[in-house]
Order: C-alpha cells, then sequence, then structure tokens
C-alpha cells in the first residue's frame, strides 16, 4: 500500500507542474502564432488546463479502466464548480463582466444535458463517444468565431485580462517549444504513475475504480485549474477564473469522455446517472444563476456562496467516502 501511495503523491506532484508548464508553453506558442488575447485565455487556456484530466483518463481507458477515465471527468468537473469556485470565492467574492463567459454558460449547460442523453442508457459506444468528439468540434468552432469578433477582441475583459498575463509570461519561441514539449512527456510519465497507484489502491481496498476517478483523480487533476484561478482571483482577474473553470469543464465533458470512449467503449455505472451526474447537473445551473445578471452588467459569486458551494462538496466526499466504508 505504501508504494501505491507514494506513486500517486509523486504522480500528482508532477502532473500539477508539467500541466503548468505545458499551459505556458502552449500559451506563448499560440501568441507568436498570432492567436488574439482573448483566444489564448479562452481555448489554450480554458482547455489547456484539461490536460491532466486528458491524459489520465486516455491512459486509464487504454489500460482496460473506463471507471478511473469517466469519473475522473465528471468527477473534475464537480470539483471544478464546487471546490475550486467556491474556493476562489471566498477569497475573493467573483464579479463575472466578460460577454463572452455570459455566452459560454448556456453552452455548458447545454453540453451537460446532452452528456446525459450519451450515457443514460447505461452504455458508452464508441458511435456515442465519436458523436461527443464531433460537438466538442462543434463548440471549438463557435467560440473561437466569437473571440474573432472585432468587438469581442476590443471590448471584451477576458481578453484584457489575458494580455496582461501574457506580458508577464513572456519567453522565446525555442524556450515556449522546450516548455510545451517537455510538459507533454511528464504529463504522460505522472499520468501512469498516478493511474498505476489508483488502481493498485483501488483493487486492495476493493473500491471501484469511479468511485477512486471521482475523488483522489479527479482532485489531483483539478489542482492545474486551483492553482490558475487562485493565482487569477488574487489579481482581480475573475472572468479568467470563471473561463478557465468552463472551458475545463467543456474540454471534460466532450474530449476527455469522447476519446476515453472511443480508445475503450464504456458501461455506465448505474451512479453516474442516479448520482454524479445530477450533482454536475445542478451545480452547472447554480454557476448559470450566479453567473448571469440577466438585466444587469455583472454577475456575482459572493463568500455566502462561495462557502455553500464548498458546503455541497464536502457532503458529496463524505457520502461517497460512507458508501466504500459501508461497502
Amino acid at each position: 500500500m505504501a508504494l501505491p501511495l507514494l506513486m500517486i503523491v509523486i504522480g500528482l506532484i508532477v502532473l500539477v507542474w508539467s500541466a503548468d508548464i505545458f499551459v505556458e508553453g502552449a500559451a506563448a506558442i499560440a501568441r507568436f502564432l498570432g492567436m488574439s488575447p482573448l483566444l489564448i485565455g479562452m481555448v489554450v487556456i480554458g482547455f489547456g488546463t484539461s490536460a491532466p484530466e486528458l491524459t489520465v483518463s486516455v491512459l486509464s481507458a487504454w489500460q482496460g479502466n473506463p471507471g478511473i477515465a469517466l469519473g475522473n471527468a465528471y468527477g473534475s468537473n464537480i470539483t471544478n464548480i464546487a471546490l475550486i469556485l467556491g474556493a476562489v470565492a471566498l477569497i475573493s467574492p467573483i464579479v463575472v463582466h466578460s460577454q463572452i463567459i455570459k455566452k459560454e454558460l448556456p453552452v455548458l449547460f447545454g453540453v451537460t444535458v446532452f452528456a446525459l442523453g450519451q450515457v443514460y442508457d447505461g452504455d458508452l459506444s464508441r458511435v456515442d463517444a465519436v458523436l461527443e468528439l464531433v460537438v466538442f468540434v462543434g463548440v471549438m468552432t463557435w467560440m473561437i468565431r466569437q473571440g474573432l469578433s472585432k468587438t469581442a477582441e476590443t471590448t471584451d475583459v477576458l481578453g484584457e485580462e489575458m494580455a496582461e498575463e501574457l506580458e508577464q509570461r513572456s519567453m522565446s519561441c525555442a524556450q515556449s517549444v522546450i516548455w510545451l514539449v517537455s510538459g507533454l512527456l511528464l504529463l504522460v510519465i505522472s499520468s501512469r504513475l498516478l493511474v498505476w497507484g489508483a488502481v493498485t489502491i483501488a483493487q486492495d481496498l476493493g473500491v471501484s475504480d469511479l468511485v477512486i476517478g471521482l475523488t483522489i483523480v479527479a482532485i489531483g487533476t483539478s489542482l492545474p485549474e486551483l492553482a490558475s484561478s487562485i493565482a487569477a482571483a488574487r489579481k482581480g482577474e475573475h472572468d479568467l477564473a470563471l473561463g478557465n473553470i468552463i472551458g475545463s469543464n467543456l474540454f471534460n465533458t466532450l474530449a476527455v469522455v469522447g476519446l476515453a470512449g472511443v480508445i475503450h467503449p464504456m458501461t455506465i455505472p448505474v451512479e453516474i446517472v442516479n448520482r454524479d451526474w445530477p450533482l454536475m447537473a445542478l451545480l452547472t445551473v447554480s454557476l448559470f444563476a450566479l453567473g448571469y445578471a440577466g438585466k444587469r452588467e455583472q454577475g456575482r459569486i459572493n463568500r455566502v456562496e462561495g462557502g455553500i458551494l464548498l458546503a455541497i462538496y464536502a457532503s458529496y466526499t463524505v457520502y461517497l467516502i460512507n458508501t466504500v466504508v459501508s461497502a
């Protein structure tokens, strides 16, 4: 038991570090290629912070552990909203200005409902998985077009915040390539360590892969989002913090689950439909309600609401632990 635990700890540490390197390199390369700060914030940073979820889930599916892959994707979505945004709101209440983000929120909810349709019958076939990837490409295309809008480019707060971040992350083209490649290699290596440790512990304790994916693995792979969101919140870059979470959840729901399903079609545990998806949907609806201000110019997630999100996450985690203990 000691060795698998050590591999999980080492894997998580390297995973977080390599994800940061990978995203920094990817953002710098995107800037050298002429991509606007707004698009970098929407696409590269938002989806890049989900690189750990992608590598862990793909590797898990490849090794025949689809429960970890699916639990990691859905568990990360729950963690992103309840734990990360809850913690960020406690540090600094989140004020939402970006019109782009407000447009993405209903898309995220629609994608969440679409995900239910894919798993409701208890099976995620390759056809289902390919369909998720097709929808992902469609969402990406829409997001890029939104980002290329002249009005968005010149006025959106998310683009302004991202431009300030890029100025602070300046690096040469050669260095950015090195960081990108090194980060990717370390992501794969650390993911192998994490998956091996998680699977071994699950087998030793008789715990399902799904529960391990929803808890230890989901929290670990969400650490890059936690770090980047807290850093952005401390600087007052609230739209960037929320944009990271929305982009990550879109990526997890469509690309991560889709790629894992193409590699290894899955039988969907009934708990996903009855327990985990409803919570993920509820949190997404609450995020929409809190972040979208309606006729007001700003949406807001205050400290009280952040505390409620954290309480929901704590209750969910305790419930999962109790199901393991009582089994």
